[in-house]
């Protein structure tokens, strides 16, 4: 059999489970090994107590995917990006305004919202699905603060709002 220089013979495998065994078993007394895990394990995740303590209730900003009841419009966006939750986790911007741009490059869609010189909002989607500047659009998407007057939503979702 011909083996790659990349590639580890079977031994390596179970050599580095057993060096990683006997290093557990020296940190740890066998009779601290159990409640230890158990610590371990039932940590408080920090994801979900960032959930919880995530955002304002009546601002537009979500854990995970979640749209706020209340979505931030071109004259409060300012606002909120100063307020915007500082976390690696995945959080949902809701914002409803008219496109000030769109673009598409056979791709990707690029939707911006709100004039400048205030904070625009881009949302990249794979369609313009018709919308054209001018549109009153609902976005929510993952929010990603990329410029002092900048703000990415990607993934994005764009709909056409029930205020046009």
């Amino acid at each position: 059999m011909v083996r790659s220089a990349l590639e580890s013979p079977p031994e390596a495998a179970s050599l580095r489970a057993a060096i990683l065994k006997i290093w557990l078993s020296s940190l740890l007394p066998r009779y601290w090994f159990v409640p230890f895990l158990a610590g371990i394990l039932l940590m408080p995740n920090g994801g979900v107590a960032q959930e919880q303590s995530c955002c304002d209730p009546t601002g537009p900003f979500r854990p995970g995917e979640g749209y706020a009841d209340e979505p931030a419009t071109c004259e409060t966006i300012g606002t909120w990006v100063d307020r915007a939750p500082q976390t690696d986790a995945r959080i949902t911007l809701s914002i409803v305004g008219p496109l000030s741009a769109v673009e598409f490059d056979g791709t990707l869609a690029y939707l911006v919202m709100c004039e400048q010189p205030g904070v625009q909002v881009m949302c990249v989607t794979y369609s313009t699905n018709g919308m054209q500047p001018g549109n009153v659009v609902l976005f929510g998407g993952g929010y990603k603060r990329v410029g002092d007057q900048q703000v990415m939503l990607d993934p994005c979702l764009a709909s056409v709002s029930s205020q046009n």
